[in-house]
């Protein structure tokens, strides 16, 4: 499995973070990426609000995955909305391991940041190497 990208969008919905950790996916201009990250909050809330019987207790989360041509993406959501969507190559074997790394990186490296404030785009080069190896090791 490789990692082609990671995405970070608020809660709002707005892309607060975007790398990219290979070449096989085209590289796309940054208003795309915002416009993509958008639909996909979009898609996310209206496939939470279309299960069928929610089950008392359990939180519901709408899109878990998506898949194309050789390549596809899972979105992670975290108990305050923040969603992780990661791109990848087929098979996804290990990616909710692979998410939660990704989120316990960004609680230490982000959220316990006291000049980070919430919703904003992420400018932490904590953040950002710690991610670099851990992608690195997982495209390696």
């Amino acid at each position: 499995m490789t990692i082609h990208g990671l995405w970070v969008i608020s809660k709002a919905g707005g892309l607060v973070f975007s790398r990219s950790y290979s070449d096989v996916l085209p590289p796309q201009p940054v208003n795309t990426i915002l416009t993509l990250a958008g639909i996909l909050h979009g898609i996310h809330a209206i496939t939470a609000k279309l299960t069928p019987t929610p089950i008392p207790g359990v939180p519901v989360s709408g899109l878990e995955s998506f898949e194309a041509e050789g390549w596809g993406g899972k979105v992670f959501l975290t108990p305050t909305g923040t969603k992780f969507v990661v791109l990848h190559s087929l098979p996804q074997a290990g990616l909710d391991e692979l998410l939660r790394r990704i989120y316990e990186i960004y609680s230490d490296a982000v959220m316990k940041n006291p000049f980070h404030t919430p919703e904003m785009p992420i400018n932490s080069s904590l953040f950002e190497s710690k991610l670099q190896t851990l992608m690195s090791s997982v495209n390696a």
